[in-house]
């Protein structure tokens, strides 16, 4: 089984990418002493191999990273690449959830879509990036209570007219844009 580190600090996002590797990777833990890398790139993919590339860096081993923007068509495809800190720095998910809200009241263009880019690097400066996409809208207000950040206000083409966070994770991980872009990446994989 191949062995990756994981690049995000996001405990949240880490489960997700644990249940998507699951039997397939073994996902080591990022190691505690690294310290937060800057994601000032303003691309999915740059943002994805800053964080690959620093963990790589610090451990000498392979790492996968994602990044995740969302993208709001009548906010002109914002919050997208800032989608984790669209309410500001240390800012909390609900923050960001009632940013995104407020800006679309009485707006009827709700339609939106994530997408992720996930990315592997070696230690030999080598890398694969796939992404992940998954289209639908902006609810009008939050519903559900499973999952974390947009989960509870972004309800997918293809979720029976479900939120993410009214789905279970198996549900989610088959039509969202994490779920789409690992099994692109597992894919890739299977052709090296």
């Amino acid at each position: 089984m191949m062995k990756l580190v994981c690049a995000s600090a996001n405990p949240d996002k880490v489960a997700e990418i644990e249940q998507l590797l699951a039997g397939i990777v073994e996902l080591m833990p990022r190691p505690a002493e690294i310290p937060d890398v800057v994601e000032d790139a303003d691309t999915l993919i740059g943002n994805a191999r800053l964080k690959a590339a620093a963990i790589v860096a610090a451990t000498g081993l392979p790492a996968v990273a994602d990044d995740t923007g969302l993208e709001v068509d009548a906010l002109g495809g914002a919050p997208g690449v800032y989608a984790a800190r669209y309410a500001g720095e240390d800012c909390t998910y609900e923050d960001n959830r009632v940013k995104l809200l407020s800006e679309l009241q009485g707006v009827s263009n709700r339609s939106a879509a994530f997408r992720t880019v996930a990315m592997i690097v070696w230690p030999d400066g080598s890398e694969v990036a796939v992404e992940g996409v998954c289209a639908g809208v902006i609810t009008k207000v939050a519903r559900g209570s499973v999952g974390f950040g947009y989960d509870a206000v972004f309800q997918p083409d293809e979720g029976d007219g479900l939120t993410f966070a009214e789905m279970t994770p198996e549900a989610k991980h088959t039509i969202s844009h994490r779920g789409r872009a690992f099994a692109a990446l597992l894919s890739e994989l299977e052709q090296r």
